[in-house]
């Protein structure tokens, strides 16, 4: 049995493949305002979940939050396997933005290498764009991903440029705000 509870181990991806894992059935455990019973949770808790640093009024919200994360590793629950594994998290990088039809939507458009067909172009644009935009939104999350991690040549060429065009967006806007009174 799991306790939604703000006393858990904090919920991630790593901890929702682990559950996935390890159990073929969860019953999950929702408090309400002042949560359960304690001899409850002493008894037939195996483990307490949270979502993290806030409060809510019941575990319920909690309860679908972690059913949703956990069905998704479930095989046959996707409609493609792959998904499960090259979403955010699970390759320890934020997702790289997503595009549909039409290529132009009022004058933005779709970035060129999704458009030339090269595979191999577009699967160094995803790398290209999902630690771009993770080194911007969850640096520590990007710094784990780096640490100790071994790129082809290829890969490394791809990870410097990242860094070099972050490097030249921060002194652009050094310098533009260095020239405002």
């Amino acid at each position: 049995m799991v306790y939604l509870s703000p006393a858990g181990r904090v919920l991630n991806q790593s901890v929702a493949a682990e559950l996935a894992d390890r159990y073929d059935n969860l019953i999950l455990l929702c408090g309400h305002y002042e949560g359960v019973d304690h001899r409850i949770i002493e008894e037939l808790v195996d483990e307490e979940i949270s979502l993290g640093d806030f409060v809510l009024t019941g575990g319920e919200i909690p309860a679908c939050v972690l059913v949703d994360c956990v069905a998704r590793l479930v095989p046959g629950v996707l409609g493609c396997e792959e998904s499960a594994q090259t979403e955010s998290f699970s390759s320890g990088l934020l997702e790289y933005p997503q595009y549909t039809r039409p290529r132009e939507f009022e004058g933005l458009t779709v970035p060129e290498p999704l458009l030339n067909g090269n595979h191999a172009h577009i699967v160094d644009w995803q790398l290209s764009e999902s630690l771009y935009i993770t080194l911007r939104r969850r640096p520590e999350m990007a710094k784990a991903y780096l640490d100790g991690r071994k790129f082809t040549r290829h890969q490394q060429k791809v990870v410097d440029a990242v860094f070099d065009r972050i490097r030249e967006e921060d002194e652009a806007a050094k310098a533009q705000t260095e020239e405002q009174p």
